[in-house]
C-alpha cells in the first residue's frame, strides 16, 4: 500500500477501546496502553514506575525501546486489523537526549505496508514532542496465513 493509499484512510480497523482490552487480556504486566489511533498511526502511553528509572529520574533505554515497540505494533493493527501474531521483525533506535518526565509517549506512523513485512517510525517524547528523546524505525511481520497479495 502506498504511502497516499495509507493517507486516504480515516478510521483504524482497530479501535483505542478494542487494542488496550486485547493488551490487558493478552500481555499480564503490560505498562503501557494505546492513547490514540487512526488508520496506519498510533500513540502509546506509559507511567513508569520506580523500576523503570534510572539515576537522576531519567527513563531506562530498555523502557524507551518498549514504548516505541508498543507503538509501532499498535499502528501496525491499526491497519491490517486484529492480528495477534504481527512480530517485531526488527526495531533500531537513536536515544537523542535523557527521557525525564513522569510519563512517555511514543507515536507510530507507518512508512510502508506490504502484503507481509510493516515498516514503520516512530518518536518518543515525554513533555512536549518537539523535543524527542528517541525516534525509532522497526518492521513488523504478519504472519503467513494473514498475508494478502
Amino acid at each position: 500500500m502506498s504511502n497516499k493509499e495509507l493517507e486516504s484512510h480515516a478510521e483504524p480497523l482497530v479501535s483505542v477501546e478494542e487494542m488496550n482490552a486485547f493488551i490487558g487480556g493478552a500481555f499480564g504486566g503490560n505498562q503501557n496502553a494505546c492513547e490514540e489511533m487512526a488508520f496506519g498511526m498510533s500513540v502509546a502511553v506509559m507511567y513508569p514506575g520506580v523500576a523503570s528509572l534510572r539515576p537522576g529520574q531519567i527513563i531506562s533505554g530498555p523502557t524507551v525501546f518498549s514504548i516505541c515497540d508498543a507503538a509501532l505494533f499498535y499502528a501496525s493493527l491499526s491497519a491490517i486489523g486484529m492480528e495477534p501474531m504481527t512480530l517485531t521483525s526488527e526495531m533500531s533506535i537513536r536515544f537523542l537526549r535523557p527521557a525525564r518526565g513522569e510519563v512517555i509517549r511514543a507515536r507510530a506512523r507507518i512508512d510502508s505496508l506490504g502484503s507481509r513485512s510493516i515498516v514503520g517510525t516512530v518518536i518518543a517524547y515525554t513533555d512536549d514532542e518537539s523535543k524527542p528523546v528517541a525516534v525509532a524505525q522497526g518492521t513488523y511481520m504478519r504472519p503467513k496465513n494473514s498475508a494478502t497479495a
